[in-house]
């Protein structure tokens, strides 16, 4: 595919005034690769998993598990688990077995399944969030895997920042240990390392974690942790 169409679907990503034009550019991209499933969602080192908040999912994920919410699924999900251990893209299939769902990591999707992309995105304090392309006949050259890759680390900044509150919104009143457990989170130290630091349980460090955010107005650490720095709550 030419670079320079790539760089084009990126820089109207980049500029979109919504999220709807995101999700535009980049399902007209991808399908024409044989992708039409998404998500794209943030990460979080909370008890409940590695998903913290979805921006985007569309397409049949579900299969025979439609009565699950986005949110567990993709907490559940054997690729979502996966990015915590790698820091590269990588490819993954899923079949469908007699015990349900059989999700495994390969080199080159091949045969009947769902296959897809799997893009972990990081950022200054590490993994911040990820991006699944899906399909059942999808393109895997090694082109693909760097437009898409590119493609997504692009679209999940720009969503971020559309999604975020304004520069001059009104920031609410950190307590002492919201400020602390943003500081540490923003080290790059997971909850669980805090709390055994700071002699709390991990569902005390989620706990203010989590009032830090609904103070802020905001629905993910990441996004908590850049305005706290930005009005001078906290140091970058």
């Amino acid at each position: 595919m030419p670079t320079e169409q790539v760089l084009e679907i990126a820089l109207a990503v980049e500029n979109s005034k919504c999220l709807t034009e995101v999700q535009h550019h980049l399902r007209e991209f991808a399908q024409r690769l044989g992708y039409d499933r998404f998500v794209l969602f943030s990460t979080s080192a909370s008890l409940d998993g590695l998903v913290e908040h979805i921006y985007w999912m569309e397409g049949a994920w579900f299969e025979d598990n439609g009565s699950l919410d986005a949110v567990t699924y993709m907490r559940h999900c054997p690729a979502t688990q996966h990015i915590a251990q790698h820091d590269e893209p990588f490819f993954w299939t899923k079949t469908m077995v007699s015990q349900g769902e059989l999700y495994r990591i390969v080199a080159k999707p091949r045969g009947s399944g769902v296959h897809g992309l799997q893009v972990p995105i990081f950022g200054r304090t590490g993994l911040q969030g990820a991006m699944s392309f899906g399909g059942t006949s999808i393109s895997t050259t090694a082109a693909t895997r760097l437009a898409l890759t590119f493609l997504a680390n692009t679209a999940f900044f720009t969503v971020r920042k559309l999604l975020a509150p304004p520069e001059d919104a009104a920031v609410g009143y950190l307590s002492k240990r919201e400020k602390e457990m943003l500081v540490w989170t923003a080290a790059g130290w997971r909850q669980s390392a805090i709390a055994e630091a700071l002699g709390l349980s991990v569902r005390t460090v989620e706990n203010h974690l989590r009032n830090a955010r609904r103070r802020l107005g905001v629905a993910t650490t990441a996004e908590a942790i850049r305005i706290a720095i930005r009005s001078g709550h906290i140091q970058g």
